[in-house]
């Protein structure tokens, strides 16, 4: 089980995954979109976990749960 975040970097304008606790970005994308449908597979990859994604101020704005990870939110999801 492994969380990831997506964030834009600043250097080069491109949406960067990385696991939570790595050095360095997993991979990247154009958009936002692609980013964390990325990220979402590598979490589901690793047995589940969380996906974060930061708004462009680097603060967390939204949190996704790829199965079979634990929601800590008992209400459902209802952008997704």
């Amino acid at each position: 089980m492994a969380n990831y975040h997506v964030s834009k970097s600043k250097e080069s304008g491109k949406w960067n995954i990385q696991k939570e606790g790595g050095e360095k970005s997993s991979s990247s994308a154009n958009t936002q979109k692609e980013a964390e449908k990325i990220a979402k597979g590598y979490a589901a990859n690793s047995g589940g976990g969380e996906v974060r994604i930061h708004g462009l101020d680097g603060k967390i704005r939204d949190s996704d749960t790829v199965a079979p990870g634990n929601d800590p939110s008992s209400s459902k999801d209802t952008k997704h």
